[in-house]
């Protein structure tokens, strides 16, 4: 098989690369490219190319073979995405190709991957040892954290009107806090009624949250609450809060024998890939 060695915009096989460089980042064909969109999509080309034809002129590459079959299931997936076989064509010659270089293009992909998938395939197996030092160095990523149901009730600050200066607002989020006397089951009632957040219209709720989802404040006293209690006036941003805490779920961790699985297609992932960078480095440097 000829290989060519440059990303000339003649060659069909690097018209191919464009096209689907065009498809991949902009969803239409290099026809219907701006003169950014286009340079974007040539630059990516020319890089798809490159490799591929880096990777084409290897030994392995010129072991493997793609039967024809293959190649025309290749072909029948591209041709299925259209009406048909006039706008396929068409489609193509738009982009400087037709079947028989689409043929040439996609043969070319196939080695590639073929070869690509062997390198992989080189990299040391995966030992339990491996596995269970992942987990080890790896502890937060098993972890469910602590979350809590929460509700509140907002009275918002706003000098422009006068039952939100400072002093007026923070003495009316009082008297909703007496007049809750910490009874969780009036909560939802009364941010129904008084609150001055959009969550009035479901009695307050703001769902089921881990740390770090609401103003720092807030978020420091819902973790501080027991299940079912209610905080003491506390002030954000927007205004003076109640919050409940209406439910804790604790803080999880995923076993090693339920993570195993996740663990061993992770590192194999990683030492593939890396194999495959190794292998491509010592190509260019031939």
């Amino acid at each position: 098989m000829h290989i060519p060695t440059s990303s000339d915009p003649a060659r069909p096989e690097y018209r191919y690369h464009l096209l689907r460089a065009a498809s991949e980042r902009f969803q239409t064909p290099p026809g219907a490219l701006n003169a950014e969109q286009l340079a974007q999509a040539e630059r990516q080309a020319s890089q798809t190319f490159a490799l591929e034809t880096l990777v084409l002129a290897s030994p392995e590459a010129r072991d493997t073979m793609i039967p024809n079959a293959r190649i025309d299931a290749s072909v029948q997936t591209i041709r299925q995405r259209y009406p048909d076989q006039d706008t396929f064509l068409a489609d193509l010659a738009q982009s400087g190709l037709d079947e028989p270089t689409l043929r040439q293009a996609l043969q070319r992909e196939l080695i590639f991957d073929a070869v690509m998938q062997q390198i992989g395939a080189r990299a040391a197996p995966v030992t339990e040892i491996d596995e269970q030092l992942f987990y080890e160095l790896h502890r937060d990523r098993f972890m469910t954290p602590e979350r809590r149901t929460a509700r509140h009730l907002l009275i918002t600050i706003n000098d422009d009107f006068a039952d939100n200066r400072r002093d007026v607002a923070r003495a009316r989020i009082e008297r909703i806090a007496e007049e809750l006397h910490g009874q969780a089951e009036r909560f939802g009632q009364l941010a129904r009624a008084h609150s001055e957040c959009p969550t009035a219209m479901e009695e307050g709720r703001l769902g089921t949250l881990p740390r770090g989802q609401l103003f720092p404040e807030l978020d420091a006293a819902l973790f501080a609450l027991d299940a079912g209690r209610i905080s003491g006036v506390l002030e954000s941003e927007l205004g003076f809060h109640l919050l409940l805490c209406e439910h804790i779920e604790a803080a999880t961790s995923v076993a090693f024998d339920q993570a195993r699985a996740k663990i061993r297609a992770v590192i194999e992932s990683r030492r593939r890939q890396d194999g495959q960078k190794t292998w491509i480095a010592a190509l260019r440097q031939r």
